[in-house]
C-alpha cells in the first residue's frame, strides 16, 4: 500500500512511514518536478522521479528496519529462554 502511495503521492507515503522532516523536503522536490513537468522543461521529468524514488527508498527501509527490530527481538527473547531454563 505505502509502495502504491510512494508512487502517487511520495510525500504522503514519507510522513506515514515517519519521517515528518523528509516528507516536508520530498513534498517541495515534488512540487518542483510538477510545475517543471508542465513547463516545457525535461528536468520536470528527472526532479518528479528522484521524489518518488526517494519515498520508495524510505518505505522500504522502514520495512527493513521493523524486520530487524523483530529479529533482534526474537533473538533477546531466545537468548532469555535459554538463560533461564
Amino acid at each position: 500500500m505505502l509502495y502504491l502511495l510512494a508512487f502517487l503521492a511520495p510525500p504522503v507515503a514519507i510522513l506515514l512511514a515517519g519521517r515528518p522532516f523528509q516528507a516536508l523536503f520530498n513534498a517541495l522536490l515534488w512540487a518542483l518536478g510538477l510545475v517543471l513537468l508542465i513547463l516545457p522543461f525535461v528536468p520536470g521529468l528527472l526532479t518528479w522521479g528522484l521524489a518518488v524514488l526517494w519515498a520508495v527508498v524510505v518505505v522500504r527501509n522502514r520495512q527493513a528496519a521493523a524486520r530487524d527490530r523483530r529479529l533482534v527481538e526474537d533473538a533477546i527473547e531466545r537468548d532469555r529462554a535459554r538463560r533461564s531454563g
